[in-house]
């Protein structure tokens, strides 16, 4: 924590009066708090990479979990100063866009899942939108082969939502002053922050995609990402982010940022016109509304497909029966299985609900009894012999905020690849998406994660394509706020939320035990199970082998930020998975 604190004050975000959060023993302040139930200390193999028994950051009042911790600090500032916890989100997301530009965006879209302490509930889906003049076989070249034109380059763009997204939530349901939210966010891209290295490996890992657009100038001045301890400004989105405080989303959309954004489509080849953004509205959405185990949740219904996927998961694994010991092979088998099965359905009958009929049933108990009959105890089933025949960016960055007064909110966002599509504005200081590989480019056909997706998200004009964001509420058996949390990773997310869930239902682990503890991930095809390498006892691999399971073991499963109620107040924790990030409050 020291270490976090002292990056954020060489930042500068750390403000006069801040009171920051402080690390302490998990079980020291929820053994005797009867409206929070006991932690159980987890127990992890001795050959996986993050131990059990980690503190996350505590605070009594208010906190922002982030893959940013300068991002983290701007949120709690805002809360400090009687922003609410939509304040913070906007404030946090708007400043991730300055400090995170790898995932942090203007450029792309997202979805944010609200909770009032008054009991008032929301869903927002910012999600990109296709071009007018997309279509759906555009990435399907003559020889047949899928181009790579929706992974980089100037074709790969959606219409940006993000923007629209934050700011209509801030509209809706803010507290302070646009101006005033967005004032650190500015100030950060104008006066700059200190580089540390993991924005500088970042962005040097990205040359290959920035260097050959408007981008390289701003990143790559003298040929080289900006060093470490340089102080880094970026004066175009100061004007940027100005622009928007001052004139809101008709800046974006109608003013001089969209006339910089068609420019640079028009420069470089790209599909975005004035009237594609002159036409984009975010949406409210009725949240998907569900239980598991005497717990209810709130998650993000279609576009994103990621809060019917972890239903559908929760769902068949509570009528499959009891959960079994975490690490066992029973329950990798349990998990898979249900995994497997969800994602069938999401490959296959998901997408944006203007366009397509998504089935009710899908998150009913009901449907989930009927699919975990079909679950053998003692054996894999091959994906092959229950789906009727039928890879997504891992850039996305989750953020999760709760506040003084128990408003909570779960943000996703995304620009899909590291640094979208590569494809930066000038003169406006943004990356744009690449989230036009998130469609279905060619049935049958997978996208870089390996997803094999159905006709249900091909690619339609003023589409949204279907996403696994997944920001999700969980709330205790009384109603009472328990947990906020979501992830990035591609189809990835959708694992790292549910099994976060069961580890904090299922196994009572602490939130730090919960967000380090290893994880599986199956997406029906490529049928396979995904361990967390070393985080599995070599005879539980080999039951798995025997019960018919194809296992390999991958480094990472998602990247997620959490924030769990506990006694006296909230904890948050950023995965160990990031390379960086953390959690601020007071």
């Amino acid at each position: 924590m020291e270490n976090l604190l002292k990056r954020a004050l060489t930042i500068g975000v750390v403000l006069a009066g801040a009171i920051w959060a402080v690390a302490a023993a998990p079980s020291s302040r929820v053994a005797d708090d009867p409206a929070v139930p006991p932690r159980v200390p987890a127990v992890f193999p001795a050959t996986w990479r993050f131990p059990a028994g980690a503190h996350a950051t505590f605070a009594q009042h208010a906190i922002v979990a982030s893959n940013d911790l300068t991002a983290s600090a701007v949120g709690a500032e805002i809360m400090k100063e009687g922003g609410n916890a939509v304040d913070a989100a906007v404030a946090t997301g708007f400043a991730l866009a300055v400090t995170y530009p790898e995932a942090g965006n203007l450029g792309g879209g997202g979805y944010m899942v609200i909770r009032m302490a008054d009991g008032r509930i929301a869903a927002l889906d910012y999600r990109e939108t296709a071009p007018m003049a997309a279509s759906r076989d555009m990435y399907i070249g003559a020889n047949g082969q899928l181009t790579g034109e929706s992974l980089i380059g100037p074709k790969a763009s959606g219409v940006p939502g993000a923007v629209a997204g934050m700011l209509e939530a801030h509209r809706r349901y803010g507290r302070l002053p646009i101006s005033k939210v967005l004032a650190p966010a500015v100030r950060l891209a104008s006066q700059g922050f200190v580089v540390d290295s993991t924005f500088a490996r970042s962005v040097t890992a990205a040359k290959y995609r920035i260097e050959n657009y408007s981008g390289r100038a701003a990143f790559f001045a003298n040929d080289s990402a900006p060093a470490v301890g340089s102080r880094f400004a970026q004066p175009a989105l100061a004007r940027t982010i100005s622009l928007i405080a001052d004139s809101g989303a008709t800046a974006f959309y109608r003013g001089s940022i969209a006339d910089s954004i068609v420019a640079e489509m028009q420069r470089s080849g790209g599909l975005i016109t004035k009237a594609d953004l002159a036409r984009y509205r975010p949406l409210w959405r009725q949240p998907i509304k569900s239980s598991y185990r005497g717990y209810s949740f709130i998650a993000m219904p279609p576009s994103s497909s990621g809060g019917t996927t972890v239903t559908e998961i929760l769902n068949i694994l509570e009528a499959y029966g009891p959960p079994s010991r975490f690490g066992s092979a029973d329950q990798v088998h349990a998990q898979a299985s249900a995994s497997q099965r969800a994602f069938i359905d999401r490959n296959s009958k998901l997408g944006d609900p203007t366009f397509v009929s998504v089935p009710a049933d899908l998150t009913t108990k009901a449907y989930a009894r009927a699919l975990a009959r079909t679950i053998s105890r003692d054996h894999a089933e091959p994906t092959s012999r229950i789906a009727s025949g039928i890879r997504e960016g891992t850039e996305t960055t989750h953020y999760s905020v709760v506040d003084r007064f128990g408003n909570a909110v779960a943000t996703t966002t995304t620009l899909n690849d590291l640094y979208g599509s590569g494809v930066y504005v000038r003169g406006a200081g943004f990356f744009l998406n690449d989230e036009m590989d998130d469609f279905t480019s060619k049935p049958g056909a997978p996208n870089m994660f390996g997803l094999i997706q159905g006709e249900a998200n091909a690619i339609a004009p003023g589409k949204r394509m279907l996403s696994a964001m997944s920001p999700t509420i969980v709330l205790d058996p009384k109603g009472q706020l328990l947990l906020i949390t979501g992830a990035r990773g591609g189809p990835r997310i959708i694992s790292a939320t549910y099994q976060i869930i069961l580890n904090v239902i299922d196994h009572r682990m602490t939130l730090a035990d919960a967000m380090s503890a290893p994880r599986i991930h199956h997406q029906s095809l490529p049928d396979s199970v995904q361990l967390g390498t070393g985080g599995f006892e070599p005879e539980v691999i080999a039951r798995l082998r025997q019960m018919g399971h194809f296992i390999y073991e991958q480094r990472g499963v998602a990247s997620a930020a959490s924030i769990m109620r506990v006694k006296g107040g909230y904890e948050g924790f950023n995965d160990p998975r990031s390379r960086g990030g953390g959690a601020a409050g007071f």
